[in-house]
């Protein structure tokens, strides 16, 4: 199972008016990291052919997020089969190693032409090994 990380610092935008990261920031860091981890590793001839739609989507809140924090986004897909996965987003406070958000979600893919889901072919489960 490959895994996927890439840090950030949260900045006054990130900050909503209880002077923690915002709820909603925390869905766009995890549909972020999620995108960022396709596009580092699908070729041109994957990205044109399929796409993935978000079928649901689960996120916990555990400990909040200041400003200037250093986050520590990962992401993994455990399992792939049929025409779906589910996979897993962390959030870690990289000071206190203290998880903050732990999400999950179960995304299909999608042939980009017909626009219907499609078996996840080996090509693409290779990507998250």
């Amino acid at each position: 199972m490959h895994v996927f990380e890439k840090t950030i610092t949260v900045n006054q935008d990130d900050i909503d008016d209880l002077n923690h990261v915002n709820n909603v920031r925390y869905v766009q860091w995890v549909q972020d990291i999620a995108k960022d981890h396709w596009l580092a590793y699908a070729t041109e001839d994957i990205l044109e052919t399929y796409s993935w739609f978000l079928v649901n989507h689960y996120i916990e809140y555990k400990s909040p997020a200041l400003l200037g924090d250093q986050l520590l986004l990962k992401t993994y897909v455990p399992k792939v089969a049929g025409v779906s996965t589910i996979r897993h987003v962390e959030i870690i406070d990289i000071k206190t190693q203290q998880l903050i958000v732990s999400s999950k979600a179960k995304w299909c893919l999608m042939n980009s032409k017909t626009q219907r889901p499609t078996r996840i072919p080996p090509e693409i489960r290779e990507l998250f090994n």
